[in-house]
């Protein structure tokens, strides 16, 4: 091993050797993930530069296994005397600890042997002055939209990765990613009558990006649109969700299907596989093989090929998220779905999931409402997983005659998950700009309780 205190010029010879000395130890195999980071914030506020941060690092996670026991370490330090330490270390650990019945390498047959180009990394740096440019741009865009009264700051940033990971099954896998974005909140109004409100964007690339400008506009615009709220009594009605709210209801999916869930029996969903848990036409797909997605990955957290899913398929339920441990606990097959950091072992994750559009235009959507709430806003996560009990604070506008009209805050929205999967109809208004997306979403039979 090296006796460097820096990172050396080949980490593939790193985990290389760490692995090799893990077999020597004891291991009976073992896994070794390095993740090399860089990611730099500039926030501004007023027009002014508040706050410039850097940091850069790396961090190495070793997963031994001895039988059915294993244990992982986590390090940032090269030496050979602390890779040494890092390795006794880890050996131990797995001797200790109970037996885990799931745990386990991949088998080499199911590693993956083609790495597709998903254009994961933007070698593109901002320097200080582009980030103050980009957030003052931001910024001044949304203090512009009249009725905007004070600003809460603009904020720049970007992160970029290489991530290394390596097997004793045989598999060597190397991956680069970047992240750029920006966000912007303000004020409108005075005293007790203010409101604020947001907007931001991210991207893989930087070019993707949209004109800071244009988020800034929006945030402002956003923000005065909410003034002078009102109160509603309650009672049920369709409810409407934004965008960027509507993405929730299909996280909430998502976990219920995650592997650990359905092993634990801590899932509404349990058995529901193959069933039709949603609306006929509905289809949520899971895309880790997108080019640029904000969760894009060629291959899992365990070496295994990624492949684009529908989770659901016309409204019913085709698959779990699953990892090897939760595959091999519940009888099935990994669907590649592993993910992991360096501090433990792999645990099943979603990647690029979105609601398919439907056939409906936001405003023949809304326009079919007489009386109804459109949500921009949810507060708390008032979920129950295992019931699909669902009770959320949410904020909004009315919809009366088919038309927004009128800000609302300070309500609770609720019905059950299980209901609201099979009253959902999605519009045709589907944009990515986050790893989990769907269209304006009405859900029907949900209630509000309001004053």
């Amino acid at each position: 091993m090296p006796n460097e205190t820096s990172l050396p010029d080949d980490p593939r010879a790193l985990l290389a050797d760490v692995l090799s000395a893990a077999k020597a130890s004891g291991a009976d195999a073992a896994d070794a993930i390095l993740v090399e980071g860089t990611s730099a914030s500039l926030s501004c506020r007023l027009g002014e530069p508040e706050d410039l941060e850097r940091s850069e690092g790396w961090d190495l996670g070793l997963r031994v296994l001895i039988g059915k026991r294993q244990a992982v370490v986590s390090s940032s330090d090269p030496s050979k005397a602390a890779l040494t330490e890092l390795v006794e270390r880890a050996v131990a650990m797995a001797r200790a600890v109970p037996e885990d019945a799931y745990a386990g390498l991949a088998d080499p047959d199911q590693l993956a042997t083609e790495i597709p180009d998903l254009e994961e990394y933007d070698p593109t740096d901002i320097s200080a002055e582009d980030m103050i440019d980009m957030a003052r741009a931001c910024e001044d865009a949304a203090r512009a939209v009249p009725g905007i009264t004070n600003s809460e700051g603009a904020e720049v940033g970007f992160g970029k990765s290489n991530v290394y990971l390596a097997a004793t099954n045989g598999f060597s896998g190397f991956r680069q990613g970047s992240r750029f974005s920006f966000s912007v909140s303000v004020v409108a109004g005075e005293g007790t009558k203010m409101e604020r409100d947001y907007d931001f964007a991210s991207a893989v690339w930087l070019n993707d990006l949209p004109d800071p400008a244009t988020i800034g506009k929006s945030a402002g615009e956003n923000t005065v649109r909410r003034l002078n709220p009102r109160k509603v009594d309650s009672t049920s009605v369709p409810i409407v969700y934004d965008p960027r709210v509507a993405s929730s209801l299909v996280r909430h999916f998502t976990g219920a299907i995650n592997g650990q869930s359905v092993a634990r029996g801590t899932t509404f969903l349990l058995k529901q596989m193959g069933e039709q848990v949603f609306a006929n036409g509905i289809n949520i797909i899971d895309d880790p093989l997108k080019k640029r997605g904000l969760a894009s990955k060629p291959f899992d957290a365990e070496g295994l090929q990624t492949q684009t899913r529908n989770f659901i398929d016309d409204g019913r339920l085709t698959t779990w998220v699953l990892d090897m441990a939760t595959a091999r606990q519940l009888g099935l097959q990994s669907t590649g779905h592993a993910s992991r950091g360096t501090g433990g072992p792999p645990s099943p994750s979603s990647t690029n999931v979105h609601l398919a559009p439907g056939n409906v235009s936001k405003d023949d959507l809304i326009g079919a409402i007489d009386n109804g709430f459109y949500v921009t806003e949810l507060i708390g996560m008032g979920v129950n997983g295992i019931t699909g009990d669902y009770s959320r604070g949410a904020g909004g506008f009315w919809i009366e005659n088919g038309e927004i009209a009128y800000p609302v805050n300070e309500v609770t929205i609720a019905g059950n998950l299980k209901d609201m999967f099979m009253n959902m109809t999605p519009a045709d208004d589907l944009t990515f700009r986050y790893s989990v997306n769907a269209p304006t979403t009405r859900v029907d039979g949900m209630t509000i309780a309001g004053t």
